[in-house]
């Protein structure tokens, strides 16, 4: 008899923990909340160009109009920061946070240039907004890509 009872409680258990991760799970795919941008929102590269040639190291500068440009840490409503995208084929996840790597830079203090250094050849760039929590708007705002050839 007590092993039976001691088998109900394991299968108990059992049960609880994967009742427990299959809901973690569908808590993990639902992602976090994506706010709306205001109307009109968009982000934009004012320079460089769209084809230009650069050296080694340049100045990116970028845009942004229908946001307010805020930090990360100090966000209201109708207010996001820049991302750039180096050589990405397409956008990040939208479902999660915009991750930081070396090709996926924050600039969640507000900035609206910054200066790149990228090896000889053809390169992709390209502005994604972010809210408070690195996450894109819905729909999200993005620049086009642009390529810049580096010398």
């Amino acid at each position: 008899m007590k092993a039976l009872l001691s088998r109900a409680r394991l299968s108990n258990t059992v049960l609880a923990s994967l009742l427990l991760g299959a809901s973690m799970l569908a808590t993990a795919a639902d992602g976090i909340p994506r706010s709306a941008p205001p109307e009109g929102a968009k982000v934009f590269i004012v320079s460089p160009k769209d084809g230009a040639t650069v050296d080694k190291t340049f100045t990116v500068k970028f845009g942004m109009e229908g946001l307010k440009l805020a930090p990360a840490t100090e966000q209201a409503p109708g207010t996001g920061h820049h991302h750039l995208l180096v050589d990405q084929k397409a956008l990040p996840d939208a479902s999660v946070p915009i991750p930081a790597t070396d090709t996926v830079i924050h600039y969640g203090k507000a900035q609206t240039e910054t200066e790149l250094t990228l090896t000889p050849g053809k390169h992709t760039l390209q502005i994604v907004a972010g809210d408070k929590l690195h996450m894109q708007f819905n729909p999200t705002v993005a620049s086009k890509v642009i390529t810049v050839n580096v010398k």
